[in-house]
């Protein structure tokens, strides 16, 4: 649906699901890969949040305008809350039955975690009782809050994280507790009014109560991501142009913290790391999504979805299914169970290994889902003869000091350093860094660009930090439970063993091992995949024959 208005400039509008049969979807340069993505996962009769779309033009008129390019915008977002409050049964602001809003990014090239994202934008004292009411879950309500408080101060004032987290910690000491999920609706309670302190304090007034007010804050927010410095320095390493602009996403809130039955997940239709055919992903149980892509919270896999809402499992094989027959490639995707119900949240082409991508396409060519040229072009830019899978020459009797979980492949050996900001002087010296750190960041990606592998000691195998590791062939193992950091001496402790700056490991991701000095590594070829996808490149043989019996057949 298209919305224009008369004072300042104009502004298209676009909703999800896209409704209008005369026309066809918008593309990924105007609304934003995410956007288009969902409109086509809607079309397929995936269940999709409602919501609508501002276009990456407008984006590209605010770089150039700044607030100028937003003049009317508050009349339009007003008309397209008011009808996806409709189609929801809710009304945004309303005391009665309130429609929250998430606010994300979506540029045309996919850059998983590189921009912002705000979630239950709309939440005041009046919607807080009135979001109340309708669940009857108040630690839900209270949930919600102080993650908007905290994720507005940071994204749309740029208060430090720290600033927050120093007080959480404060309190979940108190409270006897390690992590936010243990406490009950008065400890969040609590939370939530120490982060409205530390929103006055650092920006000197209160907590914006009028939910139009929280949403243009947002939109801004995401619209200026498009200039930070790691959505930039993404860009710059991945060849993206400066000049596409990003999306803005609003749609009704799912709730993923309802309780034990709902939850947040990451996954891939395939392994990315080595492209095996299985379903491969993250799930957190009472969590947002928020919680799972930046590695917050300890997840597990995604049997552990099959054992609490076994129908949304199901619902979620079905719909992989699905997104490959849509897009014809492996596909990562987020989601959301609702008390149960499975809600699709993004789906985009999996960022994989080179190792995967050969299989991934080898495969998807054999199961007759893509022909051999579709399914060769998802190998535009590598190089067949480079593909190498590596492996650690370990002793049988040599311990590793740590394991964590895999969350790419391949091995690499190299000095340790904890400081993001110290890899590349220590890969000058050493030859090979491996960063170590409590979590990586996006904004960590240059240094993940420089170092040799990854090691962290929270987060999952599908946060942003292992996606960007992985699409950057780098080694990761996140999840090492038994790692602490110094920051001030620079050093770090696995268990009782010490490590230094400079000090030699070696990683190897096949057994989500860390090992203390150098090791050898043994590099092996898939040979047979080569050999095939060579073979139907040349036309030498067809899908279903391998590459062998078609030498034998010419005489070969």
């Amino acid at each position: 649906m298209l919305k224009t208005i008369e004072r300042g400039p104009r502004v298209r509008i676009f909703r999800i699901p896209h409704q209008d049969a005369r026309h066809p979807l918008p593309g990924k340069d105007i609304v934003g890969s995410k956007a288009h993505y969902l409109m086509r996962m809607a079309r397929r009769g995936l269940p999709v949040p409602q919501g609508f779309v501002l276009p990456t033009d407008l984006c590209r008129a605010y770089l150039k305008s700044g607030r100028d390019a937003l003049l009317g915008l508050d009349a339009v977002l007003a008309d397209e809350l008011e009808a996806l409050g409709e189609h929801v049964g809710r009304r945004f602001g309303d005391a009665k039955r309130p429609l929250l809003v998430s606010v994300r990014s979506g540029a045309p090239v996919s850059m998983p975690g590189m921009m912002e994202t705000v979630l239950n934008v709309g939440l005041n004292a009046e919607t807080l009782g009135g979001l109340l009411r309708m669940t009857g879950n108040p630690r839900l309500v209270q949930d919600c809050r102080r993650r908007l408080i905290s994720q507005y101060g940071e994204v749309v004032h740029g208060i430090a994280p720290a600033a927050f987290t120093s007080r959480q910690q404060a309190l979940l000491a108190e409270h006897a507790t390690p992590d936010c999920a243990d406490l009950d609706s008065e400890g969040l309670r609590a939370l939530g009014d120490a982060f409205e302190e530390v929103f006055e304090a650092q920006t000197g007034h209160g907590f914006p109560v009028d939910p139009m007010t929280q949403l243009a804050g947002a939109i801004e927010a995401v619209l200026a991501s498009w200039s930070s410095q790691r959505a930039q320095s993404y860009r710059k390493l991945n060849g993206i142009a400066e000049d596409l602009g990003t999306a803005v996403v609003v749609q009704a809130m799912a709730f993923g913290n309802l309780g034990p039955a709902s939850g947040a997940g990451v996954g891939f239709t395939r392994n990315p790391s080595d492209g095996s055919p299985q379903l491969y992903g993250d799930f957190v149980a009472n969590a947002q999504g928020e919680d799972v892509v930046a590695g917050r919270r300890r997840a597990e896999d995604l049997q552990g979805l099959s054992e609490r809402a076994p129908a949304a499992y199901r619902q979620l094989v079905e719909a992989c299914a699905e997104l490959e027959s849509e897009f014809g490639d492996m596909q990562d995707f987020e989601f959301t169970v609702e008390e149960g119900q499975l809600l699709m949240l993004q789906c985009r082409p999996g960022k994989r290994t080179p190792l995967a991508a050969i299989r991934i396409a080898h495969d998807l060519i054999l199961e007759h889902k893509l022909s051999p040229a579709q399914g060769l072009a998802l190998l535009d830019g590598i190089d067949l003869d480079a593909i190498k899978d590596e492996r650690l020459d370990v002793p049988a009797e040599a311990a590793p000091i740590a394991r964590g979980t895999s969350a790419g492949v391949g091995v690499a050996v190299g000095a340790a350093v904890f400081d993001p900001a110290r890899v590349a002087e220590v890969r000058a010296k050493a030859g090979a860094a491996i960063l170590i750190c409590r979590t990586a960041e996006t904004s960590d990606i240059a240094a993940v660009a420089e170092a040799a592998a990854l090691v962290t000691a929270e987060g999952a195998r599908t946060s942003h930090a292992a996606v960007v590791a992985r699409q950057l062939d780098k080694p990761c193992i996140v999840g090492v439970e038994r790692l602490a950091i110094d920051d001030g001496r620079r050093s770090g402790a696995f268990g009782a063993i010490q490590i230094s700056e400079g000090d030699h490991l070696s990683i190897d991701c096949a057994k989500a091992a860390v090992y203390a000095g150098n090791y050898p590594v043994h590099a092996s070829r898939p040979d047979e995949l080569i050999a095939n996808l060579k073979a139907w490149r040349s036309g030498a043989a067809q899908p279903g024959t391998p590459a062998r019996k078609a030498r034998r057949a010419r005489g070969g």
